[in-house]
């Protein structure tokens, strides 16, 4: 199987780009997000790469990062999604907005994504809900792709309490309000403390 390409970029169009490696032009199909982040044609690129085997075809779809390949191929393994739908996916949304609509059970949001029916949407949110770490559910529903040092005290005093058996709704909560003007930037033990006592 073929897991990645480096070489230089002939052409690039929305949908797919050409990839020139060692003399052989490989066709590959990419989502929006991926796009975005490629350089310029004539440059020298690597891409991460899903190789797609049919009876009748062989197709390679690719990806700037690690976590696009990771979602696609999530996204393969639902009943009902093949290779395009899960290309127009990643397409319409964000991997942070696609783990961000599933985490929040946001239907209608999966919905709004061309070639996502309805039903196709909550099979979504049944089937990827539990593949998703809960830091990584944290870190998109609170927008952070790269979380800094402060987003990971909040996400560790958030996951601390939901240890404890509090919902994640009434973490995030608590754990807002007790860091709510923490200019001193206390630690996660310190944070989590403030919340149980309600300061």
């Amino acid at each position: 199987m073929i897991t990645f390409l480096e070489g230089q970029l002939v052409d690039k169009q929305p949908t797919r780009i050409v990839m020139n490696v060692g003399g052989v032009g490989y066709e590959v199909f990419v989502p929006l997000s991926s796009y975005d982040r490629l350089p310029a044609t004539k440059e020298t690129c690597r891409v991460l790469t899903y190789h797609h085997v049919r009876e009748d075809a062989q197709v390679l779809y690719g990806f700037v990062t690690a976590g696009e390949r990771r979602l696609f191929e999530l996204l393969l393994s639902i009943s009902g999604i093949g290779p395009k739908i899960a290309l127009s996916a990643l397409s319409g949304m964000s991997v942070r907005e696609l783990k961000a609509a599933v985490a929040e059970n946001d239907v209608k949001r999966l919905h709004s994504v061309s070639g996502i029916g309805r039903k196709t949407a909550e099979r979504m949110v049944i089937e990827l809900r539990d593949k998703f770490s809960e830091g990584e559910a944290l870190e998109a529903m609170t927008g952070a792709d790269e979380p800094g040092p402060g987003d990971l005290r909040m996400r560790d005093a958030i996951l601390a309490l939901i240890s404890l058996g509090y919902k994640q709704a009434d973490a995030q909560k608590m754990i807002r309000h007790a860091a709510a003007g923490d200019a001193d930037g206390s630690g996660v033990e310190e944070i989590v403390r403030r919340a149980l006592l309600g300061k």
